[in-house]
């Protein structure tokens, strides 16, 4: 039985799925895997990766070949995947070199329709919606994809916005507890540039999250003890809720955030920015809540290298 290894490289972590097919035309998980690398460190500042960002990240990969070995995954069933951050920056041969150097295959950076269509591939590979049309939301570090389509899995649309918890943090939340005036600037931004995506929000039948800013407040909205992604998975945040929790992260500093259970102690300085981007997207919806979804991008890598 052929086993696949996708690996999903934003600006904030790198995450790998070794998975098998589970005989139903779906996915058996072999092991998920996480590293915050904050690869996209200073990125939009500099246009550049930072020395130290790479070495985090190439550390990750040492670690994931490792892996990967130990699956008995070929070497044409692996498929790295760079998005946001690598699309920006001038010094990627750097990266791309190292890449190939620890893993044996070159990072593929795709285009943001090409990481709609897998994100939302995979996320309803694992979760059935239960109104039209759909709404996918993906906030990594560097960027947002809102992803539009049917219950069946047709896709409508896609838009890439620049607005990642990463991003916003650096540009706007410069301290913690957030200052009022830093908060209004960024959200003036990102209600900007959500009235200018074209997405009809209130036609929304169903709201999916996907990736780490949805999973992590979503563990936080739970009260975990310890991040459980069985729990987290098909979860449902009320969006009331959601604008609660921001005002509640905003007045934290990052150490209280960092102590909060089932806070992943690499998100706690970015987890502000990418609650006020959901937060500002529950705005403009008619829906009640929010699913949460475990399944993301690095199930529809791993289902296309499967030949889905």
């Amino acid at each position: 039985m052929t086993r696949v290894a996708a690996i999903d490289c934003g600006t904030n972590s790198i995450r790998l799925l070794i998975a098998e097919p589970n005989g139903s035309g779906g996915l058996k998980d072999l092991g998920r895997w996480l590293e915050i690398v904050r690869l996209g460190q200073g990125v939009d500042a500099s246009g550049e990766f930072h020395p130290d960002a790479l070495q985090r990240t190439f550390a990750a990969a040492e670690s994931y070949a490792e892996l990967i070995k130990k699956a008995d995954v070929p070497a044409e069933k692996v498929h790295f995947v760079a998005t946001s951050a690598t699309r920006d920056v001038k010094n990627r041969e750097s990266f791309f070199a190292g890449i190939e150097e620890r893993l044996g295959v070159l990072p593929d950076v795709i285009s943001g329709e090409t990481e709609a269509r897998l994100s939302f591939l995979g996320v309803l590979s694992r979760v059935k919606p239960q109104g039209e049309p759909v709404l996918v939301m993906d906030i990594g570090g560097g960027s947002t994809e809102l992803i539009t389509g049917s219950a069946d899995g047709d896709m409508d649309s896609a838009i890439s916005l620049d607005i990642g918890s990463v991003r916003i943090t650096e540009r706007f939340l410069k301290q913690n507890p957030a200052a009022d005036d830093d908060l209004e600037r960024a959200t003036a931004y990102i209600d900007d540039l959500l009235a200018g995506s074209a997405v009809d929000f209130s036609s929304i039948g169903t709201w999916i999250g996907v990736a780490g800013t949805a999973t992590t407040l979503a563990g936080v909205y739970l009260e975990l003890e310890r991040y459980d992604p069985e729990r987290v998975h098909g979860s449902r945040i009320p969006v009331p809720a959601i604008e609660e929790l921001l005002h509640r992260l905003a007045g934290m500093t990052v150490d209280e955030i960092r102590a909060l259970p089932a806070m992943h102690p690499g998100r706690a300085d970015v987890i502000t920015g990418g609650a006020l981007v959901e937060s500002r997207i529950g705005a403009r919806l008619n829906v009640s809540d929010l699913i949460v979804s475990e399944s993301d991008i690095l199930d529809g890598i791993a289902l296309e290298l499967m030949g889905r």
